[in-house]
């Protein structure tokens, strides 16, 4: 498509393809290929974290391999048991069922801690009395070298005493760290001696207070990886300078055959909050609806909203892989979740702003039912009966007292057809004392049924409508994008209430919807004709009332 070839994409759309081609051709590993999603269980997965996950799982598939989730929980401070339910959860709907392949970084604590002690015993690990803000001042600058820390040449025994004291119990958080010894004078900061374990006094949602020391994320990863046989650890370009360090661990632990890091170029959505730390602010901060407000980007929230797992799916990859992080309209979003939905859902009548239409002509108390074609794009969805009577509803913007040009629906003395109905005509305006139009008195011609034949004139405009017997009442949640400006979303000079749309949702009450959606359950979805897409919400519907989230509108501004 022109429009990825225009975000530099297409191009680069397979390279990580490539190079696992290359490496079984090659027969680079001893066993079969295997890739892995690792996320911290401290938050929702989003649709960046579905990107990462889709190159690594489809990987798997197509070499016929194997994917793991793996739980990367070695930071007690942050991780919960809620956020491993949900990420299996999210992953299983969108179509990443790990099956049996859910492992746990806590699981390894003893291999960490005994490469740690292997690491001390080759003298290429070393306890620093440094606290936090001297590690920092000594590792020097991008233009400077670091310092040794004086502490660096504590003899083999001194830091096996030091680190069990450590395991122990015996120091407080930030007292010391144990610290791999490679090169302060390296290029890349990352090799500048960096803590590979920490101690941390708190209880971990898994192993409770079994440990005291946790390791760091890149001491714990490599480990991980090789322990559970993976041989492409793909991961984000943020990463990228942290590869010399994965390899230096993997190789000073002589592990055989060991995995190999590649990155990929991150995906960000234009007008869409993706930091896990803004998302953190939004939901403990009461400005959204928790973790899945339909105003969100997590897959909680696009289910909520009625996305639907094909058409984030084909979405992902539709988008390639990009070699450098990249951003795309939300608006290609959309445009495949239109094209998922169309010939799947049923096209019905929903009036979100109605205003009463009396058709005096019609016979009182008479109900009629009109038979009208569920989804014209997909006939196995068959076709419904609808009530039809002397009082209906119609949309307030449907009638123009004051008709401008080129308005083709109701008008004083106009005509028009009603979807699958007649031809009514607009014959007397009510007003209230307010001058409000609050009924129209319309007459209809019988002779003009829609699947009639009737040929005796033609009107410009059909507008749809929802008869007065057996309608359902309803809520409609309609939402914009949460964020005003993206400039401003880096502003921290700016507050939350300042940043965020006031009409990123727009909540209408006593919407009438023709009786289809009586027996709706939450997460049904349907097409409201000429309003969009929409999904009876999983959590403020009840018993009472049925609650509607728009998914999309109808307008597809993708260009392709």
């Amino acid at each position: 498509m022109e429009s990825l070839k225009e975000n530099n994409i297409a191009e680069a759309a397979n390279f990580i393809e490539s190079i696992v081609e290359d490496d079984v051709k090659n027969k680079a590993f001893s066993r079969p290929i295997a890739t892995r999603f690792p996320p911290e269980p401290n938050g929702y997965l989003h649709i960046g974290s579905a990107y990462a996950i889709n190159i690594s799982y489809n990987v798997s598939q197509k070499y016929n391999g194997t994917f793991n989730l793996r739980f990367d929980d070695t930071n007690p401070a942050k991780e919960d048991m809620e956020y491993v339910r949900a990420i299996i959860e999210d992953m299983k709907w969108l179509g990443f069922d790990p099956n049996e392949r859910i492992f746990y970084g806590s699981d390894y604590s003893n291999i960490y801690y005994e490469m740690a002690i292997k690491l001390i015993k080759k003298g290429k690990a070393y306890v620093c009395d440094l606290n936090p803000d001297e590690i920092r001042e000594y590792r020097g600058t991008l233009t400077s070298a670091g310092i040794n820390s004086p502490y660096r040449d504590r003899t083999v025994d001194e830091n096996l005493k030091l680190f069990e004291e450590m395991k122990v119990g015996k120091y407080a958080a930030g007292e010391k760290v144990l610290r791999a010894k490679i090169d302060m004078s390296s290029p890349n900061i990352n090799m500048r001696d960096p803590v590979i374990y920490r101690i941390q006094h708190v209880s971990h949602y898994k192993t409770g207070n079994d440990w005291c020391i946790y390791p760091m994320y890149d001491f714990a990863h490599p480990l991980q990886d090789a322990i559970e046989g993976i041989t492409h650890s793909l991961c984000s370009n943020e990463f990228k300078n942290h590869r010399p360090l994965y390899e230096w661990f993997l190789n000073e632990l002589d592990f055989s055959n060991p995995p190999c890091q590649r990155e990929f170029g991150r995906m960000n959505l234009s007008g869409v909050v993706t930091s896990k730390r803004y998302l953190k602010e939004l939901v403990f901060g009461g400005y959204v609806d928790g973790w899945d407000d339909p105003r969100l980007p997590t897959i909680k929230a696009f289910r909520r909203r009625g996305i639907t797992p094909e058409s984030i799916k084909n979405f992902l990859t539709q988008m390639g892989i990009g070699k450098t992080d990249f951003t795309i309209d939300i608006s290609m979003l959309d445009h495949y979740v239109r094209n998922d939905l169309k010939s799947k859902v049923p096209s019905i009548m929903a009036v979100l702003d109605p205003i009463k239409v009396t058709i005096t002509n019609y016979p009182k108390g008479e109900i009629e039912y009109l038979n009208i074609t569920n989804n014209p794009e997909n006939e196995t969805l068959s076709s419904r009966k609808v009530p039809f009577s002397r009082n209906i509803f119609i949309e307030k913007s449907d009638f123009m007292e004051n008709p401008i040009k080129g308005f083709h629906r109701l008008t004083p003395s106009g005509e028009v057809r009603l979807k699958g109905a007649y031809f009514i005509k607009c014959n007397e305006i009510v007003k209230d004392e307010n001058g409000e139009i609050i009924e129209l008195l319309c007459t209809y011609d019988p002779e003009t049924k829609s699947g009639s034949g009737f040929t005796g004139r033609k009107v410009k405009g059909t507008i749809h409508w929802v008869c007065d017997y057996d309608k359902v009442e309803a809520t409609v949640n309609l939402y914009d994008k949460l964020i005003l400006d993206e400039e401003l979303l880096r502003d921290s000079s700016k507050s939350w209430e300042e940043k965020l749309n006031p009409e990123s949702k727009i909540t209408l009450d006593k919407c009438f919807i023709e009786p289809f959606v009586k027996n709706a359950k939450p997460e049904d979805k349907f097409q409201f004709m000429r309003h969009g897409y929409f999904c009876v919400d999983r959590k403020e519907t009840t018993s009472d009332n049925l609650v509607f989230n728009r998914t999309v509108s109808l307008k597809d501004s993708f260009k392709k």
